[in-house]
């Protein structure tokens, strides 16, 4: 089963991969969990299998690129995901927003932002596209520290349907 995982970037501590169905039970992990889905509703298995095959199904081949499967090297386990996306009413024709989510228990060691620094310099130099952001609730402490190492720059306020508060975006560079 190897052969089917196609890795795009490698990092000391991580691959990240393009997913592939049997995923599924890892992205529970993420997106059945109210705790790393604070800001947004839990999403149920069946939802997460559908988010899947859209990744597999359309956005890696329409766009070349999507949200990858954060894979630990030393265990093999699916930990989180981490790439790149194309929303029409969020990103401009060359741009394309950052994403990612890790587990719990894979929070606070330095892995989001090993994973988000090799995507975002694919976004730019590989994929050549003009500019990366990121949309971060304000309360997002964690991620609003990832933006900073990476040197991303505060552009604006965004309010989203059903928000209760704008978000902030970021942008790189």
């Amino acid at each position: 089963m190897a052969e089917r995982f196609e890795t795009i970037l490698e990092t000391e501590r991580l691959l990240l991969r393009r997913f592939v169905p049997e995923d599924a039970k890892a992205m529970e992990g993420i997106f059945c969990d109210p705790e790393v889905m604070y800001f947004e509703d839990v999403e149920s298995p069946e939802w997460v299998r559908a988010w899947l095959k859209r990744m597999i199904e359309e956005c890696y081949p329409t766009w070349g690129f999507g949200m990858w499967a954060v894979q630990e090297k030393a265990s093999g386990d699916v930990i989180g995901y981490c790439g790149l996306s194309r929303f029409p009413d969020r990103c401009e024709p060359h741009e394309a927003e950052l994403g990612y989510r890790l587990m719990r228990k894979h929070w606070g060691k330095g892995i989001a932002t090993e994973a988000v620094r090799p995507t975002c310099e694919f976004g730019l130099k590989v994929l050549g596209l003009s500019r990366i952001v990121a949309m971060i609730d304000p309360g997002n402490t964690a991620s609003l520290r990832v933006a900073q190492k990476l040197g991303m720059r505060y552009q604006r306020e965004v309010m989203f349907d059903g928000y209760t508060h704008p978000d902030h975006l970021f942008a790189l560079p």
